[in-house]
């Protein structure tokens, strides 16, 4: 068995990375910043990725960059292999990312003033992707289950969906699946309520399906272009490997979608945005992920589940008043800190200034009660994070 460490990390400080070089909150350097928040791997990419690009490298030509065949073999064998989703690759648009993906998705379905569902708590850029659209954010929550041992889940609110999809002025739900930062692999019946209330209503629904390849051991990942063909044959499904093989600087993901009509509708508004180009390094290394790249994503799951598993420990053991959302897939933990009675942008900016680690506050994802915490980075430094910011929580715990 190839065995792959995860123990060690390049050092990234000084790489130009947005992660580790960004200024903090407080706008102060500081040479001990330890981040744990944009959601990137402190990993080295899959050496098979590695090894593509030099090889890519080392032809030295970098034009402008036509997509193989052999892009749309790699895109449909891993899916259909290890999801059970097959797609068409007529079906198939490329672009640099999910964000602006999703960005002109909502323009080309949408006039400004309509409304666009998210099931909030969610990924940040839902709500700047609409907003930058001209259109209404219409909030369908999420509910929250308590578990035993401190923890926590969340369901949909199907009932809440049903009232808001009904509205004539709605015309789309950004689905987060996996869903960031709630940590859901939503499953198959939640999913075919989903998309039974969308299709009853005309709502389409556009699958962010970045985290697919981020579920935990344990947990399976449903993709919505799995599902029966009335639902799907309406829907846009947006994927990467960049999460699951920790290559978002490469720029590269697809738009999935069956239907003819809405795919060229999309299409036009992909080029329109002018997000209808990709690099020759994103091409090559989607190839390699999902070509060669499994045995490696199967040791990179057990390590985050390992570090899911840390984490939960010592959270019981040190912090047992801070409620800890299960996670079934992402490498993102999401804790409730609505006992300290410091919103969490405020948090975020104390435990920069007294610890260095720099957390994302719950604020930026619609609730404010909640940090996020990126476990993807070696045991060692996300044990010495957590050893440096427990007494400072401690502390605001017993105020």
């Amino acid at each position: 068995m190839i065995k792959f460490n995860f123990d060690s990390a390049p050092d990234r400080r000084g790489s130009g990375s947005y992660k580790w070089d960004s200024l903090p909150p407080d706008g102060i350097r500081r040479d001990d910043l330890l981040p744990l928040w944009v959601a990137d791997m402190d990993f080295a990419a899959a050496p098979c990725i590695i090894e593509a690009l030099r090889r890519r490298v080392d032809h030295g030509v970098f034009g402008y960059t036509l997509v193989p065949d052999a892009y749309y073999d790699a895109l449909e064998s891993w899916f259909m292999r290890r999801h059970g989703f097959r797609i068409r690759r007529s079906g198939v648009i490329y672009v640099p990312g999910v964000v602006p993906a999703v960005s002109a998705i909502i323009k080309a379905l949408t006039r400004p003033g309509d409304g666009v569902i998210v099931q909030t708590p969610v990924y940040n850029c839902f709500f700047s992707s609409i907003r930058n659209n001209g259109c209404e954010i219409v909030r369908n929550p999420l509910v929250r289950e308590d578990l035993a041992d401190g923890e926590f889940t969340y369901g949909m609110d199907f009932d809440g969906l049903e009232e808001l999809a009904a509205r004539p002025s709605v015309r789309v739900l950004l689905l987060c699946n996996p869903h960031n930062p709630a940590g859901r692999a939503w499953t198959r019946p939640e999913l075919e309520r989903v998309a039974d209330i969308c299709l009853r209503h005309g709502v389409t629904v556009v699958s962010d399906e970045i985290h697919c390849d981020l579920t935990l051991p344990g947990r399976r990942f449903t993709a919505f272009g799995s599902l029966d063909e009335k639902y799907t044959s309406k829907a846009i499904i947006c994927n990467s490997p960049s999460k699951a093989f920790n290559t978002a600087g490469l720029q590269i993901a697809n738009v999935i979608c069956g239907n003819d009509e809405l795919r060229a509708i999309v299409d036009r508004a992909v080029n329109d945005n002018e997000v209808c180009d990709v690099n020759p390094f994103g091409v090559a290394a989607l190839m390699a992920a999902y070509g060669e790249g499994e045995p490696w994503l199967d040791a990179l799951l057990d390590y985050i589940d390992g570090n899911r598993r840390w984490f939960r420990d010592f959270m019981r053991e040190k912090l047992p008043f801070l409620p800890l959302a299960r996670l079934e897939a992402t490498y993102l933990a999401w804790v409730d800190v609505s006992s300290l009675g410091v919103p969490s942008a405020a948090l975020e900016d104390l435990l920069v200034k007294e610890t260095g680690v720099w957390l994302n506050a719950g604020e930026m994802y619609g609730d404010d009660a909640f940090m996020r915490i990126n476990l993807a980075c070696p045991r060692k430094r996300l044990s010495e994070a957590m050893e440096r910011i427990a007494p400072i929580l401690t502390r605001l715990h017993g105020c």
